[in-house]
């Protein structure tokens, strides 16, 4: 992708974000972290470098800390307090919600479902799927790896 901007915002339109890089993959998150923060059964989320991503610079998003250490600092919209950004500081990393984009178009593909252990429902489909924290972890940050290496 060149330069084209794609936008997100969440429910109430308030949190607005611009992304002008390519996504780095997509993946689905069964953590009992993510059901809360997303208000559903596991999150449908697209990484994405964070210097590719424009962030709202006024108060319209409220973040928290839901484990320590703060690896992921966690984003609502501060009007609907719908699920918004996720920022992550090592690598610089932003995640939005999949279902935040208007276009979805252009997002990859689900590359995985992680922490599967906690899921809310088995789901059937051809992704692999890991359980556990470590092996969650390391899935995650292999295909991490693997994109940014291709980049």
């Amino acid at each position: 992708m060149t330069d084209p901007s794609h936008f997100c915002q969440c429910t109430c339109g308030a949190v607005r974000i611009a992304v002008h890089s390519a996504p780095l993959f997509r993946v689905l998150c069964h953590c009992t972290i993510c059901q809360s923060f997303n208000s559903k059964p596991f999150a449908d989320v697209t990484v994405f470098r964070a210097k590719g991503v424009d962030l709202p610079k006024d108060n319209t998003v409220v973040f928290r800390t839901y484990r320590p250490p703060p690896a992921v600092q966690r984003g609502k919209c501060s009007t609907c307090g719908g699920a918004a950004i996720e920022l992550a500081a090592m690598p610089k990393l932003v995640i939005i919600p999949s279902a935040n984009f208007s276009d979805t178009a252009f997002l990859p593909a689900p590359a995985m479902h992680i922490f599967y252990d906690r899921r809310v429902a088995d789901i059937d489909d051809h992704l692999p799927k890991y359980s556990g924290y470590w092996r969650s972890e390391m899935a995650f940050f292999g295909r991490l790896f693997a994109s940014l290496l291709r980049r």
